[in-house]
């Protein structure tokens, strides 16, 4: 059985406004054994294209390989757009070790709220996937029972939309009472290949495809992302 840690502390500044929350990356992020062209960083695996979408978006060019310079652009970005970044899972157990979501046992969730919380200028979080199994949204709804709190629907149409209020104490004003807090979730479309397929059955896609035969599922994502990174 192979323990599966998350190799990064949650990247989160005192400004930040929206958070990518994920899972954790694949085990070789963990052990070390990093190929050529991942970046040693949130979401550096060379099979995960997040960066390149960000990259497209705002016309950036990223290096993509071992490189401080590499960690140093990314982290450049984040604090420039007020975009933090905290998975949901701190640690698993895997069978086999591979990146597969599925394949997680003895899941053990970070406080997601606990950072929202101390840092309250989080407005939205953005999921890199939706609400499959073991997936980021999946997790978030389990860790938001536990503070007897729901996700309440705002859109169903990709990538959904949901909200939730979280109690706040107004400890500004020195008052008792509380107050609400209302926090936006995104369900974007995972960066990884094996969204492709799911993403070749939306309509939508394949009304943008049928405009445009080399529209393809990377366009659709940097489509999709543009409008909450």
């Amino acid at each position: 059985m192979f323990l599966h840690k998350h190799p990064y502390s949650p990247f989160i500044k005192h400004d930040t406004e929206k958070l990518i929350v994920g899972t954790l990356p694949p085990p070789r992020f963990s052990t070390g054994d990093l190929l050529e062209q991942d970046v040693d960083f949130c979401y550096g695996s060379y099979y995960n294209s997040l960066w390149l979408f960000i990259q497209k978006i705002h016309n950036l060019n990223f290096r993509y390989d071992n490189s401080e310079e590499a960690i140093v652009q990314r982290k450049q970005f984040l604090i420039k757009n007020k975009i933090g970044v905290c998975d949901i899972v701190a640690s698993c157990e895997r069978e086999k070790v591979d990146a597969s979501d599925l394949g997680m046992s003895n899941v053990k969730l970070r406080d997601i709220v606990g950072y929202l919380k101390q840092y309250p200028n989080i407005k939205t979080i953005l999921f890199t996937g939706g609400n499959s199994k073991n997936g980021p949204e999946y997790f978030f709804r389990k860790h938001l029972r536990d503070y007897k709190l729901k996700l309440e629907l705002v859109t169903n149409e990709v990538p959904r939309i949901h909200q939730f209020q979280l109690p706040v104490i107004a400890s500004e004003t020195k008052q008792s009472a509380k107050s609400e807090r209302i926090v936006k979730t995104v369900s974007l479309t995972s960066a990884s290949g094996a969204a492709n397929i799911s993403i070749s059955r939306l309509p939508l896609y394949r009304q943008l495809k049928t405009r445009n035969p080399e529209f393809n599922t990377f366009d659709f994502r940097v489509m999709q992302y543009s409008e909450f990174l």
